[in-house]
């Protein structure tokens, strides 16, 4: 049976990881999702996969359309884990961002965009 959780363990939210993620994070971007990924190296070492998601205030000034991108952000993760950790490696720190000022319709546009962002990474 597939793991669908999205345990605490995985969960970004150390400052120090955040600011580390920053520091030395390659930024991936599709359609609306943009993506910071910073991946195990030998000079870096991160012990497991964490994930974080934001949505900036610039866009969506009401807290519920924040709260509400947020929700399927990580939604999207939680469902199609597998196939971020196939894409991205077992071992990395990532934060997914929504850059546009528009509302997703429902939640498979956004599903749709995640899995293109997985995608692309992929390929070499």
């Amino acid at each position: 049976m597939q793991n669908f959780k999205y345990s605490r363990e995985e969960k970004l939210k150390k400052n120090t990881e955040i600011a580390l993620l920053f520091e030395k994070g390659k930024w991936r971007t599709c359609g609306n999702l943009r993506i910071i990924i910073l991946k195990d190296k030998p000079n870096l070492t991160v012990e497991t996969h964490k994930f974080g998601v934001s949505v900036s205030k610039r866009y969506f000034k009401k807290a519920v359309h924040r709260n509400r991108l947020k929700r399927l952000l990580r939604e999207c993760f939680r469902l199609n884990k597998d196939l971020f950790k196939e894409a991205f490696g077992g071992k990395t720190l990532a934060m997914l961002f929504w850059v546009s000022p528009e509302m997703p319709a429902k939640f498979q546009d956004v599903e749709e965009q995640f899995i293109k962002l997985c995608q692309m990474q992929k390929r070499p």
